[in-house]
């Protein structure tokens, strides 16, 4: 009898487990395009690992210049080779994937010079990939869902202003679905590059690059570590994620092995107010490592 009584409270526990593990259940977004060799992006969105795929990138922009985009082997856009790819776009967020532009990258020619400047830009990313219209789609007539700001050069000023012009967009959309936005800064705080744009709190994601940067990503130590975390945690955004590349040949430093990521590192984070979850740089490696699919129920 004892036994049975004991039942009920036992499903109870189990179920007040499951939900609270839900409560702090995150996703895994990961970066595609720049390698040749990677899924595509239907497959990407279809293996049901992803929560979100950052399209990378428009490394050409601002400044005067004419935005170009570079999807490595994938397509050609300056012949309209890419269009193609909005059918697998829509495919994607019918399953509930994100699908994001990056904007920048490591390697590129791009920068604002004015908050008019900036103002271009926006327009041209609105009517070229977001809810406006253009005769000259780069990815056809689907609309994604957002804008990733991973800025490595090109100085420090008026990204904010992109980012007001942007989300304002998405707001006068009469119907529209808003404008997503999300940055990729350095783990180094604040970052160089994307601070002042995240300081306007108006970024939905935060997927910090905890890689290529010794004195704040795991190896560094969990002090310096999970310093580095909680200062990344105050930032007014919707949630960060822990930025990592998905295999040793990703990075220059910072990969960490799926293991310790499981058992050593996320238990130590997924419980922070606005943790998001797992970043990958890149689909690319991650294929070949088999990264997401060893950390996801973990995540």
């Amino acid at each position: 009898m004892a036994n049975r009584a004991q039942a009920p409270s036992l499903l109870v526990a189990t179920l007040l487990a499951a939900l609270l593990a839900t409560c702090h259940a995150g996703g895994i977004a990961v970066y595609w395009g720049q390698n040749d060799g990677e899924a595509s992006l239907s497959d990407t969105c279809a293996s049901g690992n992803y929560k979100f795929v950052i399209l990378a990138f428009v490394y050409k922009f601002g400044k005067g210049q004419t935005p170009e985009l570079d999807l490595a082997s994938h397509c050609d856009p300056s012949s309209g080779g890419c269009t193609g790819l909005s059918d697998d776009i829509r495919s994607c967020q019918s399953s509930g994937v994100k699908v994001l532009l990056s904007i920048g990258g490591g390697d590129g020619s791009y920068g604002l010079s004015s908050q008019g400047d900036a103002r271009d830009v926006a327009a041209y990313l609105w009517n070229n990939y977001l809810g406006g219209s253009s005769s000259s789609r780069p990815l056809g007539d689907a609309v994604l869902d957002g804008i990733d700001f991973d800025i490595e050069l090109g100085g420090s000023k008026y990204w904010d202003s992109l980012a007001r012009d942007l989300k304002n967009m998405g707001k006068n959309k009469v119907g529209g679905k808003g404008v997503l936005l999300s940055a990729a800064p350095q783990c180094p705080f604040p970052d160089e590059w994307d601070n002042g744009a995240i300081d306007t709190g108006l970024f939905d994601y935060v997927w910090v690059q905890f890689y290529n940067n010794p004195p704040c990503q795991v190896s560094a130590g969990r002090g310096a570590f999970l310093a580095a975390w909680k200062r990344w945690q105050s930032v007014p955004a919707g949630q960060i994620f822990l930025g990592l590349p998905a295999s040793k040949d990703a990075a220059g430093t910072g990969f960490v092995p799926a293991d310790d990521l499981n058992s050593n590192v996320l238990p130590l984070i997924r419980g922070s107010s606005k943790y998001g979850g797992v970043m990958l740089w890149s689909k690319y490696y991650d294929d070949r490592a088999g990264y997401s699919d060893a950390i996801k129920s973990h995540v």
